[in-house]
């Protein structure tokens, strides 16, 4: 099943990467959940770096050999700074837009094997925090594919992006299927991702966004037990992928997995194969310490994903 290509010929982005843009500070603790003490000596220590959702799967497409192109309001503080220094090392194109209350940030306490808890500083958005609709709609006219970050910007850009003609993702993270915040991203996306952590029924909320949006894909991850595809109306289970060192971190997993199915889709694979591809690069990034910026590459996603998946349905 090929992915639906935007109207322009002259497409010069593979994935446009919209919101996302942030800084984390890494905490390793001991156990999660953390027993409340009065202070805890923390060992290798803490460290601040770029990248959230939108960095992370900007890197991931862009390591894959997609020309990726990332569009988000950045601040002008030291945060910004890290940002815009991952953009360049990594060589990804970066359309910064000045957010008043300063870049996004979190702290993420990461435990022993991996797990992580994130706690998001909500006191710098803004009501009125928007990305330019000259600036959306241009970016997007010369994209093949969108992925969406469900931040506040975000939502006033959907109306846009989606006249763009391009196809459009969204990962709604750990939705409880309920909550009236992500409808619009769930129901406007051609490709919906979400993880199963808050659902009470995966596939009840997955079949309600295909039966109300415009996904014909949507896809549950579930961790350590695979995920769950639902495309053409068939449920499928995923298997989980060997990583291929030992877990250190799941910082991020959703965001490859996101990455290296959209890589595939963009290549005219079937959705089974796209998840494969998926399973293959979340693996590959629960093995990355939270402190490194890294993704797997196209010859090895390609390769893993021939000859160490199961096919899909198999358990």
């Amino acid at each position: 099943m090929s992915a639906p290509s935007n109207a322009s010929t002259n497409a010069e982005i593979d994935v446009l990467v919209v919101g996302g843009c942030g800084v984390d500070t890494i905490v390793n603790v001991p156990e999660l959940p953390l027993p409340y003490a009065d202070s805890y000596m923390i060992q290798p220590g803490i460290e601040t770096r770029a990248g959230h959702s939108g960095d992370f799967v900007a890197l991931g497409t862009h390591t894959l050999g997609l020309r990726t192109h990332h569009l988000d309001m950045v601040g002008d503080d030291h945060e910004g700074d890290l940002v815009r220094a991952l953009h360049r090392e990594q060589g990804i194109a970066l359309t910064e837009v000045p957010m008043p209350g300063g870049t996004k940030r979190a702290v993420n306490l990461v435990g022993p094997d991996g797990r992580r808890l994130s706690l998001y500083d909500t006191g710098r958005f803004r009501d009125d925090d928007r990305l330019p609709e000259r600036t959306v709609r241009a970016l997007a006219a010369v994209s093949r594919h969108v992925h969406v970050v469900i931040t506040h910007p975000c939502t006033h850009a959907l109306p846009a992006l989606r006249e763009s003609g391009a196809s459009l993702s969204t990962d709604l993270h750990d939705w409880d299927g309920v909550n009236p915040y992500h409808e619009p991203f769930a129901l406007a996306a051609d490709l919906v991702f979400l993880s199963t952590t808050a659902l009470t029924d995966p596939e009840r909320t997955m079949r309600d966004i295909a039966a109300r949006g415009r996904a014909s894909v949507v896809v549950a991850t579930a961790g350590a037990d695979g995920a769950w595809l639902l495309a053409d109306g068939e449920l499928t289970h995923v298997p989980v992928a060997e990583p291929p060192a030992p877990v250190v971190d799941s910082n991020g997993a959703g965001d490859a997995f996101a990455a290296g199915f959209l890589f595939g889709r963009l290549q005219g694979a079937d959705p089974a194969r796209c998840a494969r591809m998926g399973a293959v690069a979340g693996a590959y990034a629960c093995t990355v310490p939270a402190t490194r910026a890294d993704a797997i590459g196209r010859a090895e996603l390609v390769a893993r994903a021939a000859e160490e998946i199961p096919a899909l349905g198999d358990t």
